[in-house]
């Protein structure tokens, strides 16, 4: 089983991906990984996972439509007269301006 491994140099700092291990099960895994990565102090926290335990999430539907956080942008006259649509005060706002 081919395992990753996960490790913290320091508390309060993220995890990062150090690598794998080849290993014939967990037990194993665990021996090797505090081996590889932990034996010179160089890591406070080790994570080991099972490579097919990971899976990649690579679609993600913009479900709020936040189109401020993209560089085109939007035209905020457009949403101001979406908004005054929904609110039903349109024709008041036209007739002001």
């Amino acid at each position: 089983m081919i395992f990753e491994v996960f490790r913290r140099e320091r508390k309060g700092q993220p995890f990062q991906h150090a690598g794998s291990i080849d290993a014939p099960d967990e037990h194993f895994a665990d021996v090797y990984a505090r081996e590889q990565y932990g034996r010179r102090q160089e890591s406070v926290a080790l994570w080991l996972v099972p490579r097919n335990a990971l899976h990649e999430i690579d679609d993600f539907p913009d479900e709020f439509d936040l189109k401020y956080r993209r560089v085109d942008g939007y035209s905020i006259k457009t949403r101001l007269r979406e908004a005054r649509d929904r609110a039903g005060t349109l024709e008041s706002a036209a007739g002001e301006a």
